[in-house]
C-alpha cells in the first residue's frame, strides 16, 4: 500500500469514528482531497485507492492536472478565492465551487457555464470568524445572497463552506462551525429548500466539524503531507 494509500484509509477511519461519535450515518460525510500544489501523479494515486473528487485552489494548475488526468472519472471542485477573469475557466471544467461569496461572481458563473453540462454546484463561502483577511459574506448576509444565487440558471446552490481560523480549541472549532449550520438552517428558510452542503473541517479540525453537521470534509495534509511552497 503506498503512502497516500495508506493516509487516506486513516483519514477515512477518522470519519467514519467521528460519524459514530456523532451519532450519525458512517456514510453521512464526503471526503474531498484537497491536492493543490501536489502534482498529477499523487492525485492518480488516490484515485487508485478510491478517491475520487479533489478540490483544487488554483485555476491554471487544476486545468493542467484535469488535462492530464482526463482518463480518470474524476469530481473536480474549485476552493480556492475565485477572481473574476477566472470564472470562464472554472465554469467550463469544474463540477463544483466553494467560494461562491458575492453576487457578480455567481452571475459570471451562471452566464458562463456550458448549456450542455449540468447545473454547477455552489456553496457560498461565510466569514464565520470575522477575520478581515478571509474571503467570504458575512453570516448575516447569506440568506439574501443565496437568494439571488437561487434565481440564476446554470447553477445548483449546493449550501455552505467556512475555514475558520486554525486553533487548537476544540470547543472554538465547534462553535465556528456549529455557527455554519445555524447559518445553514437560515439560509434555507429564507430560500424556502433545504440545502444538503456544509462543506467545513480540514485535517486538524475534521472532528469538530463533523459533530456540529459537516457533510463534506476538504483535507489535504493528511492525505498528501505537508506542502513545500518554496519548490
Amino acid at each position: 500500500m503506498t503512502s497516500i494509500a495508506a493516509n487516506l484509509q486513516a483519514v477515512r477511519e477518522r470519519i467514519v469514528a467521528a460519524c459514530l461519535a456523532a451519532r450519525r450515518p458512517t456514510d453521512s460525510v464526503s471526503l474531498l482531497a484537497v491536492s493543490k500544489t501536489w502534482p498529477a501523479s499523487a492525485l492518480r494515486e488516490a484515485a487508485a485507492a478510491g478517491q475520487g473528487a479533489f478540490g483544487e485552489n488554483y485555476v491554471q494548475e487544476a486545468l493542467e492536472k484535469i488535462g492530464t488526468l482526463a482518463d480518470l472519472a474524476l469530481e473536480w471542485h474549485f476552493i480556492g478565492p475565485l477572481q473574476s477573469n477566472k470564472t470562464r475557466a472554472v465554469a467550463e471544467n469544474f463540477s463544483w465551487v466553494h467560494s461562491v461569496d458575492r453576487l457578480k461572481l455567481a452571475e459570471r458563473l451562471s452566464a458562463q457555464r456550458p448549456p450542455n453540462l449540468p447545473p454547477l454546484n455552489v456553496c457560498l463561502q461565510v466569514n464565520v470568524s470575522g477575520e478581515a483577511s478571509k474571503s467570504g459574506c458575512g453570516p448575516l448576509e447569506a440568506a439574501a445572497l443565496a437568494a439571488a444565487i437561487e434565481r440564476l440558471p446554470g447553477l445548483r446552490l449546493r449550501g455552505l463552506m467556512a475555514i475558520p481560523e486554525p486553533t487548537e480549541d476544540t470547543a472554538l472549532q465547534r462553535r465556528r462551525f456549529a455557527s455554519l449550520r445555524e447559518t445553514l438552517a437560515t439560509v434555507s428558510a429564507h430560500t424556502g429548500r433545504w440545502l444538503d452542503t456544509l462543506s467545513m473541517g480540514m485535517s486538524d479540525d475534521l472532528e469538530a466539524a463533523i459533530m456540529e453537521g459537516a457533510t463534506l470534509v476538504r483535507v489535504g495534509t493528511a492525505i498528501f503531507g505537508k506542502r513545500d511552497y518554496t519548490i
